[in-house]
């Protein structure tokens, strides 16, 4: 899909700040989903609503799926990576940890895709800026979970490992959507979803028996939000996006999420902020801020030589 120059005005600003915003929300959304409902069926609820909304947004854009063999199973992997095991492990996770720390620990993803980036990718091998970024990501999650980490695992640091697991998935799916053939990013989504959505539902029909639940009236509000705005409405909002300016500027998303995340964990939710957490926040962000020198450096090169 051709992307835009990297240009940024005002109205990319604000549907940035838009899409932050929303992918933020979802925390808060889970953790009130998770009260009353399984993650699993948390996660076969929003996968399916936002199936719907996704499929019909690219059927009324023309695209339809090609015919190309080898591509539903990329299909499935990107959507159990990048859809469905995270999902389900971030709720899992939430069930017992504040939204907010949720938050934070995702913002290790980026630095997740670094690692396998090296390994997968040929043309991202790992340099010393790159290097300090992992190790200060490392570091921030172990400030994050703490002391449990090196006793025993208790619970919550199982359950914070559960979430940074899923940061890992989504960086897994990274890698696997870059080996997808060119096509609107609208389709491959929706082809992902769509995967996603068929892996989770037999196993939350299963294993929850939905049917059997009584969820709140809130938890209920929540998937369907969760459904709407996190997962289609994003999409959507990241395609705008993407068209007009390329997938650096969407990058600085990982900076606001985490940040935001932890915003409205305390105004919503009554959620407190620990000073390790904000010790955590700070490492993992400057982890993040010397991933992307690294990655400057790593593409200055070719670019002085096609220039």
């Amino acid at each position: 899909m051709r992307t835009g120059s990297g240009q940024a005005g005002a109205p990319e600003i604000v549907l940035l700040l838009s899409l932050a915003t929303i992918w933020s929300s979802s925390f808060g959304f889970i953790k009130v989903a998770v009260e009353t409902v399984p993650p699993m069926t948390v996660t076969a609820g929003r996968l399916l609503l936002a199936t719907v909304i996704i499929v019909i947004y690219a059927r009324l854009r023309g695209h339809r799926f090609p015919d190309e063999p080898g591509l539903w199973p990329k299909f499935f992997l990107i959507g159990l990576f990048g859809n469905a095991l995270p999902f389900t492990l971030i709720g899992w996770g939430e069930e017992s940890i504040d939204s907010g720390l949720a938050a934070i620990l995702m913002a290790v993803m980026p630095i997740a895709t670094l690692v396998l980036a090296h390994f997968f990718a040929e043309d991202e091998r790992m340099n010393p800026a790159r290097i300090t970024g992992v190790a200060f990501g490392f570091a921030g999650v172990l400030v994050l979970i703490g002391p449990d980490a090196l006793g025993g695992l208790g619970d919550n640091a199982i359950r914070q490992t559960a979430v940074a697991c899923g940061a890992a998935c989504y960086a897994v799916a990274t890698v696997i959507a870059r080996r997808l053939p060119k096509m609107p990013t609208s389709l491959s989504s929706a082809g992902a979803l769509t995967a996603a959505m068929v892996f989770i539902l037999p196993v939350s029909l299963i294993f929850d028996r939905p049917w059997t639940l009584s969820p709140s009236a809130d938890s209920v509000w929540s998937v369907v939000m969760l459904g709407l705005f996190p997962t289609a409405l994003a999409y959507i909002l990241y395609f705008t996006l993407l068209r007009r300016t390329g997938a650096n500027f969407i990058a600085l998303n990982n900076y606001l999420i985490p940040c935001l995340g932890v915003i409205w964990g305390i105004i919503f939710l009554d959620e407190l902020l620990h000073w390790r957490a904000v010790l955590a926040l700070g490492i993992i962000l400057a982890g993040i801020a010397f991933t992307r020198i690294g990655m400057r450096k790593a593409t200055s090169p070719k670019k002085s030589m096609n220039g």
